[in-house]
């Protein structure tokens, strides 16, 4: 079957190189906006009365990027940039024939959806190496969103910088203030007094889906691909000075246990903090002491009927900042692009945490990285301590990756985990090639060994994309030997040779039907092939055909997939409690997603599947509604089930059912309560957790924690139930 797709993929390939006339090259010619300098400081309310902003001319000569790139934009945008020895200031007028009635915002979660608000985007690249970018984002009700973008593939969407925001709504638009401090932006120590940085500027108006930017780029890349930036010139910033973040916390806590063993109710009180030292404009130093992460968002269940190992992503805060810089890896994109084969050397979330996601106190540890234009590398080092039987654990992570050409990179990785009984170590090399404004490609190389045991593995990978306006294509090659074992990392499978190429087709020619409501057809093919390693035998094959996908002007969606798919067991398999031998099975699965506008007061987004499943059938919904009224109150639903019918050696037939709701109550975009409950029909879990937060100053917090947790165990068969209550202070002062 590969071979009979090598043909088509390679025709379809080589006609898109004749649509690379959509990927335009950046302009030679940058687009710029002055600022101003000033000597008073601004209030900063979102009003732009003072008379300060008068000084800076505005400019809103924006362009569309959707959906009609290149085109004026249907309502104007005004940037204004003003700075003082402490700020760089921005007012930005985001103007609107409907005035406030166009304004779209579901909630107050800082890093919230940008499928879900109206907001604008800052992005700078004050080293002006057109590969990393600072991003600052906010919507009309002043709530941030920020990240850190390397070569526009690798992202720190949960870094949270230190500035400040305030907007107003009016019946012309809606205004934004911005102060952000000097020493939370990143720009070079010159001898020049004037310095001039890559800038963008991007806005969503999500009434209409309209996606407009200052610097114009191909639609099918991002505001962060900054070798398409424009330029941000007169700056006269501060040298570069000592910047010393100190954020100490106190906590209290009550934990009690209900049938469980030796774990009495207990009572803590608790120190601890981190440093944060931005040794120079390069260099970043972070050290952290008694640890602790009672703020970070709980986990949610998930009921997985796939062979693949769920994948949950990183919350806690120390662990996701510079994660972009360790998180070597090949995976997934956000739609789906390149498989689902995941492979990553380091996995933050197996320090500090047991394979239940239940924390383990960290003692000490650090992280040191450094970043320039011709270099990258840094280490974390981490003591996990002694808790019952697992034993105290000594981590360390090293990395170094050398830029060369444009935007290409060499590198390597090294994970030591470290325990009384052995060490657990891998090495990296990788490296990550831009063969152009439309080509990529990602290569790694992995090696792995455990003292205790002896055992030795291999990973290598590739991941090639081609993109453009008008396609997408891609293929990725992995390979995962036997005993391939990262202990500090993540691998969804092993034992496994994949190929997984794909092709998505992005149509928006006048011959689509419906145009005043859908925007894009975009149809699809994903196959994936996995053979076992060790034998050469095939052992699955999907081939995901996407026949319908359209995509609606106001942001939502309709798609159908069928999937037929052959599967060789070579051991049980268990998905919810269903016991499935080994043997040979070829089935078919079919699947509709659809969502509408995720940005009105209600909104759905479902996915139902049908179809046969190993030797029965299994049938699945997913449904999620959003109630969102007005931004401070947002309450989303959501029901799964999976139906087995005759599935297994029994020929099982059951229903697992998983319900849950959460919610987000806000005063402002500091003080909120956020809560979500779950149960989950399988061992009869039920989950909730409830937290109040107030970011009493700008990223300084209190925070009222409770956690529940209860479920079935099986084995004792009793329920068992522990309970969480903890209130935090943490402060947070900059020198």
């Amino acid at each position: 079957m590969i071979r009979k797709l090598l043909p088509f993929l390679f025709i379809i390939t080589h006609l898109s190189f004749a649509q690379d006339a959509s990927v335009f090259k950046p302009d030679s010619i940058k687009k710029t906006i002055e600022a101003k300098a000033i000597t008073s400081s601004l209030k900063v309310d979102g009003i732009m009365n003072d008379a300060e902003w008068k000084l800076a001319r505005p400019v809103s000569d924006f362009i569309q990027i959707e959906p009609f790139q290149g085109k004026q934009p249907s309502n104007k945008t005004e940037v204004r940039v003003l700075y003082n020895k402490h700020y760089l200031y921005f007012g930005i007028f985001a103007r609107d024939s409907l005035g406030k009635k166009a304004i779209r915002a579901t909630d107050f979660k800082r890093d919230f959806n940008i499928r879900q608000h109206d907001l604008v985007a800052l992005s700078f690249d004050g080293f002006n190496d057109k590969r990393n970018a600072m991003a600052l984002v906010t919507n009309p009700y002043g709530v941030q969103r920020d990240l850190l973008s390397f070569d526009d593939i690798y992202y720190d969407l949960d870094w949270d910088g230190l500035w400040r925001v305030r907007t107003t709504r009016t019946d012309s638009g809606w205004v934004a203030e911005m102060a952000v401090p000097w020493q939370t932006l990143r720009y070079p120590k010159t001898a020049q007094q004037t310095q001039d940085w890559g800038f963008n500027f991007y806005r969503i108006r999500r009434l209409t889906n309209e996606h407009t930017a200052f610097s114009p780029y191909p639609r099918s890349f991002r505001y962060t691909r900054m070798d398409y930036a424009g330029t941000l010139t007169n700056l006269q910033p501060p040298p570069p000075s000592t910047n010393i973040r100190v954020q100490p916390y106190v906590l209290t806590s009550f934990d009690r246990y209900r049938n469980f063993s030796n774990r009495p109710d207990d009572n803590n009180l608790k120190v601890g903090g981190e440093i944060k030292w931005a040794i120079n404009p390069n260099a970043i130093l972070d050290l952290t002491a008694n640890t602790d992460f009672a703020q970070a968002d709980a986990d949610r269940q998930v009921n997985n009927v796939t062979r693949f190992s769920v994948f949950f992503p990183e919350r806690r805060q120390f662990f996701l900042e510079n994660a972009s810089l360790f998180g070597v890896g090949i995976g997934p994109s956000d739609d789906l692009a390149g498989g689902t084969m995941r492979v990553q050397p380091f996995f933050s979330r197996r320090i500090g945490l047991d394979d239940s996601g239940n924390p383990i106190p960290i003692d000490v540890g650090g992280r040191f990285v450094y970043r320039s234009l011709k270099r990258n590398y840094g280490a974390i080092a981490m003591r996990q301590r002694e808790v019952g039987d697992t034993p105290g654990t000594n981590y360390f992570v090293g990395r170094y990756s050398e830029n060369f050409g444009k935007q290409n990179r060499l590198g390597g990785l090294m994970t030591v985990k470290n325990r009384p009984d052995g060490s657990n170590i891998t090495g990296t090399i990788d490296g990550f090639f831009r063969l152009g404004e439309s080509h990529s490609l990602n290569t790694m190389a992995v090696y792995s060994t455990s003292t205790n045991g002896g055992k030795q593995g291999f990973s290598g990978l590739a991941q090639y994309y081609y993109t453009t306006n008008q396609l997408k294509v891609w293929w990725t090659q992995s390979v995962v030997s036997k005993d391939f074992n990262p202990e500090l990392g993540f691998v969804s499978r092993s034992d496994v040779i994949g190929t997984t190429p794909g092709i998505f087709f992005y149509n928006r020619g006048k011959w689509i039907p419906f145009k005043k409501f859908v925007r894009a057809f975009e149809p699809g093919i994903m196959t994936e092939f996995y053979h076992q390693a060790s034998t050469g035998k095939l052992i699955e094959r999907q081939l995901n055909l996407n026949p319908i996908w359209f995509n609606f002007q106001r942001g939502g969606y309709f798609g159908y997939l069928v999937n037929p798919t052959y599967q060789r067991l070579t051991e049980p398999f268990q998905p919810l409690g269903v016991y499935i031998g080994p043997g040979e099975y070829n089935y078919v699965r079919h699947q509709i997603y659809a969502s509408t506008d995720p940005s009105k007061v209600i909104s759905l987004n479902t996915e139902f599947n049908w179809g046969t499943y190993f030797d029965g059938r299994l049938n699945g919904h997913d449904i999620r509604m959003q109630l969102a009224p007005i931004p401070h109150v947002s309450v989303v639903a959501r029901y799964n089930r999976n139906h087995f019918r005759n599935v297994g050696e029994q020929k099982t037939t059951t229903n697992v059912d998983l319900y849950s709701v959460e919610g987000r109550f806000a005063l402002n975009p500091r003080v909120q309560l956020i809560g979500f409950y779950q149960k989950n029909s399988e061992n009869r879990s039920q989950n909730y957790n409830i937290r109040l937060s107030w970011e009493y100053q700008p990223l300084s917090y209190i925070y009222i924690v409770f956690n529940h947790r209860g479920f079935d165990n099986l084995q004792l068969k009793q329920m068992q139930t522990e309970d969480h209550v903890i209130a935090k202070l943490s402060y947070l002062k900059q020198f």
